[in-house]
């Protein structure tokens, strides 16, 4: 089992570090877990959409179960999460969970993704859902282990 967590952005916000590298260690004891930070290209927002969205595309493997963290997509409850990530992580070879640019990803990236979820409504900066994101994948598995840390 491996994931990646791609985002297209900065390096880590030094503020957040910590908190997303613990995470980070916690996920790897349970699936190898690597970052893939992919640079904005600071163009205009519907050419920055297009080349991002072409970065992102340019690393998936044809065999990657894509899921894309977008607002407008699926919401789920935590345990419906674990059960859906236990099953991606146990079919798939890798699993890619992507955090677009500033300005979204394009619907070539749309069309890509295999599952669109949205962490929330709301509007998140980016370094903040990096943060959410390792944190909801390790709870996830904890659910799915009968792991207290869900209750905790």
């Amino acid at each position: 089992m491996k994931q990646v967590l791609l985002s297209v952005g900065k390096r880590h916000d030094p503020a957040l570090i910590e908190a997303v590298d613990d995470f980070t260690t916690r996920l790897n004891r349970e699936v190898e877990t690597s970052w893939h930070i992919i640079k904005p290209s600071g163009a205009d927002e519907t050419t920055a959409r297009r080349l991002e969205s072409a970065a992102v595309l340019d690393f998936i493997r044809s065999d990657d179960f894509v899921v894309l963290l977008d607002e407008r997509g699926r919401e789920l409850l935590s345990p419906a999460l674990a059960d859906m990530y236990d099953g991606w992580l146990s079919r798939y070879p890798r699993v890619v969970f992507i955090i677009g640019g500033a300005y979204g990803v394009d619907s070539a990236l749309h069309e890509r993704s295999d599952f669109v979820w949205a962490l929330s409504q709301l509007v998140f900066p980016h370094q903040l859902v990096r943060l959410i994101l390792a944190e909801q994948l390790y709870r996830a598995r904890m659910i799915t282990k009968g792991h207290p840390y869900h209750h905790s």
